[in-house]
């Protein structure tokens, strides 16, 4: 095995930066109200209907992206990178249908499922982001990483209510992605627009914070949860994009 780049000894710095805080810092509580939704009306017997099939671009993003990834020549853009795609693109389906299942009936047992569903989608474009800035093998292993730790992140919050180690695993990992944003890119890296992304991530992120306040600002017409869904799902959108840029390239 060739030896670590110094791109990849930053990296696992970095990474132990992260675990650090997330290991021994103290505990977290996640707000008591996290799942008193706002948007809690029925439609053609669908509870918290908007929330549920807000969830519906998630299926179309991820649906589009895999079959854009097919549609690509095999060799490009990399064995690595086209893997973690589509695992982004399968980590979005599964959101997807995790969504579902924890809005129709938003509880504990059913948060657990939704961030289980997440972690996936995490995995793939974290992974990608690695593949295109550091290496190959950086990016595969950081989605593994990622796919393991987030279950386990997942089972700590459930088990003793601390939430730091999920909130470290999505933030830190939004984080490195920005100062990804800014370093040079590997050759044959996906021309993905990283920082679209992270600010499509930030304001989806703002909704959902203000889940109540934007459903009182349009009138009771739509939550910030549900718009939450709506934009994230366009998180894909830099990614398709780059796919097809570089299939047209080899046309």
């Amino acid at each position: 095995m060739n030896p670590l780049t110094p791109r990849e000894i930053r990296l696992l710095l970095a990474l132990v930066a992260l675990a650090l805080p997330a290991v021994f810092a103290p505990p977290l509580a996640q707000p008591g109200h996290y799942t008193h939704f706002a948007d809690t009306r029925a439609w053609l017997g669908i509870p918290n209907a908007l929330d549920v099939l807000s969830n519906l671009p998630f299926v179309l993003a991820g649906a589009l992206g895999l079959r854009t990834l097919a549609r690509v020549p095999a060799a490009v853009p990399g064995t690595a990178q086209r893997q973690l795609a589509g695992l982004f693109f399968a980590g979005l389906l599964l959101t997807a249908a995790a969504s579902v299942w924890f809005h129709w009936q938003p509880d504990g047992p059913g948060l657990v499922v939704d961030r289980l569903g997440m972690t996936v989608a995490f995995a793939g474009v974290l992974g990608l982001g690695v593949a295109g800035h550091v290496s190959a093998r950086a990016g595969l292993l950081l989605a593994l990483l990622v796919l393991l730790c987030g279950p386990l992140a997942v089972e700590v919050w459930a088990t003793s209510a601390n939430l730091l180690p999920w909130a470290v695993l999505q933030g830190g990992g939004m984080a490195l992605l920005v100062v990804l944003a800014f370093a040079p890119a590997q050759p044959g890296a996906l021309p993905v627009r990283w920082g679209a992304l992270i600010a499509i991530y930030a304001v989806a992120k703002g909704l959902e914070l203000a889940d109540h306040a934007v459903f009182e600002l349009s009138g009771h017409w739509v939550s910030g949860h549900s718009l939450k869904h709506a934009v994230a799902a366009l998180a894909a959108w830099p990614v398709l994009s780059a796919l097809r840029t570089v299939g047209q390239n080899q046309q």
